[in-house]
């Protein structure tokens, strides 16, 4: 079970995932030793799962986003998930509610690659069709979830 010293700790490293513990410990009047401690343990649960960086894909070339619904027949949806999320491409598969069975989030550099892409799809056995979205203007796009302080 969290507690607010947790939740506190995973605020500020949401806020900052290159914040360092005696940052962290200043902010929060708490010791290093017990965001460390905090840290590790909350790593080991699972509740933090990595650090990473958030990067603005167009500027690295990808120019493409699309959003692509599939359906998927005959009970193999976990099995054409996990092989359409080793993709390098594709940043979110999804598991949905709806017309639809999974939704997938990919970038792309050409529409080339995107159709390449949609046509691997169709080929995958039970991928019975897809329906592609393109993304024209992003307004929001950004990973982390705010924690509210009442958590």
């Amino acid at each position: 079970m969290l507690d607010s010293i947790d939740l506190a700790i995973i605020r500020e490293l949401v806020k900052d995932g290159r914040a360092s513990y005696r940052s962290i410990a200043k902010k929060l009047g708490i010791s290093v030793a017990t965001v460390a401690s905090r840290v590790t343990a909350l790593e080991k649960e699972g509740v933090i799962k990595g650090y990473t960086t958030l990067v603005d894909y167009e500027k690295l070339g990808y120019e493409i986003t699309a959003i692509i619904e599939l359906t998927i027949s005959k009970g193999k949806l976990i099995e054409v998930q996990r092989q359409v999320a080793e993709r390098p491409n594709v940043s979110g598969v999804y598991d949905v509610t709806g017309e639809t069975d999974s939704i997938i989030v990919a970038r792309f550099k050409s529409r080339g690659e995107l159709n390449k892409f949609v046509k691997w799809l169709l080929s995958i056995p039970y991928v019975e069709r897809t329906l592609t979205h393109l993304v024209l203007g992003i307004v929001k796009e950004d990973p982390r979830h705010p924690l509210r302080g009442e958590d």
